[in-house]
């Protein structure tokens, strides 16, 4: 998982799909406001807890329109599509990529040999807690950057 020159990586961890979902909400929010592309590439369905957890927030009917209207399912293929025509028209493009670490490995495969030259991509690399355990810091010490819920934070090395 070395870092693309051109392209941003950041990590952060969950230990369930809320925890991502909640984790990541303000960040999303943030970039749709950016007008950035955003695009969940995950290893499970997010539908349904997306929306559970959209209800129950204080965010304005239109932010909560946008994020719902993000494709929160297992569907890659459609997603690469999407990410295709992104790197055509120049979009701006923030990618989440949740699941467990193989299903990461293989994404993050993909995803680089799509934006070889583009500059305009930003990925987010979402670990499953109840799979890493005590790996934490094998898997960030491949990244500059970890995201939590105040936002992206520079990793500090010791």
């Amino acid at each position: 998982m070395s870092n693309n020159k051109t392209n941003e990586k950041i990590c952060t961890f969950f230990v369930s799909d809320y925890h991502f979902e909640m984790k990541s909400l303000p960040y999303i929010s943030k970039n749709l406001e950016e007008n950035r592309n955003i695009i969940i590439l995950t290893e499970n369905d997010l539908k349904n807890t997306i929306e559970e957890l959209i209800q129950r927030t204080n965010l304005n009917t239109e932010v909560k329109e946008k994020i719902l209207s993000l494709n929160w399912k297992n569907d890659d293929l459609n997603k690469f599509k999407e990410i295709k025509e992104d790197l055509k028209s120049n979009k701006e493009i923030l990618i989440f990529v949740k699941g467990k670490l193989n299903y990461i490995r293989n994404i993050n495969k993909n995803i680089d040999k799509w934006i070889q030259d583009t500059n305009n991509v930003k990925i987010v690399d979402c670990y499953d807690m109840n799979e890493i355990g005590e790996n934490i810091d094998e898997i960030m010490d491949n990244y500059n950057v970890v995201l939590n819920t105040s936002g992206e934070k520079e990793i500090e090395k010791i």
